[in-house]
């Protein structure tokens, strides 16, 4: 195993198991003590962990904003249900805006791979849309590399000489009163204007996302179409949701 891999692979068990000791992780990757002691160093150092004494814990999202790499291993199999009912919503000929995300990639994972054009403020997810038969357009602009998400004013010079048929949209909170917000002031401004251009909005976000409240608000609830989700909504965000006309689909996870 690599060490890039190995990091990752501990990333998402300390993720996942809510936190784990530097033992067990050695027995289960199967590396000395001393190697897993380093790799929590330097992931600490990415703000990817914390730790803990005699092992680690997830990083705390408070007043932060986790990265990709961390976000890409949270809630995996709940990303992967939403996107492959997401996808659905793509019809032949249609211009599709992916949004820069975990999610959004897994949408795009799940995408047809040929029969409409796609554009996207995420390299990454424009080399994955890349691999079918359909033109992928890139907004260009200054790359976060904390969210690998292209901002800044030549992105939003693109998005605001083109239009979409449908938006494929992420958030990092969800809120019945504040509605949709992010950490990051430009990523709200890019993000602000792919749904003005979108003709439909399909936010695609995991429960974890529910009720939680950001930095930057960039869209009400009245401004999506469709929320496909893995889980029921909590009671005051169902109800600001319906009074919005918002279609909500739930898409629970199989064994």
């Amino acid at each position: 195993m690599l060490p890039a891999e190995r990091k990752r692979t501990i990333v998402q068990l300390v993720t996942e198991r809510d936190g784990c000791s530097v033992s067990v992780l050695a027995d289960e990757l199967e590396f000395s003590k001393a190697t897993i002691r380093r790799d929590l160093r330097d992931l600490e150092e990415e703000g990817r962990i914390e730790r803990s004494h005699g092992g680690a814990v997830p990083a705390s999202s408070v007043g932060t904003e986790r990265s990709y790499d961390q976000r890409e291993v949270e809630h995996l199999e709940a990303k992967r249900a939403i996107a492959a009912r997401a996808s659905e919503e793509i019809r032949e000929g249609e211009v599709v805006f992916f949004d820069a995300g975990t999610t959004t990639m897994e949408v795009a994972r799940a995408a047809p791979d040929e029969g409409y054009v796609a554009a996207t403020n995420m390299p990454e997810l424009a080399t994955e849309l890349s691999d079918g038969e359909i033109d992928v357009k890139l907004t260009g602009g200054t790359l976060r590399a904390r969210t690998r998400a292209l901002v800044g004013s030549t992105a939003e010079a693109f998005l605001d000489r083109t239009n979409f048929d449908l938006l494929f949209l992420g958030t990092n909170a969800l809120d019945a009163t504040v509605g949709l917000s992010t950490p990051n002031e430009a990523e709200a401004a890019v993000k602000r204007q792919m749904v003005e251009r979108a003709g439909r909005v399909v936010l695609v976000a995991d429960s974890s996302k529910f009720g939680e409240r950001s930095f930057v608000s960039f869209a009400d609830l009245s401004d999506v179409d469709m929320l496909v989700t893995d889980e029921a909504l909590p009671a005051a965000l169902a109800e600001a949701v319906s009074e919005a006309d918002v279609d909500v689909v739930v898409e629970g996870i199989t064994a």
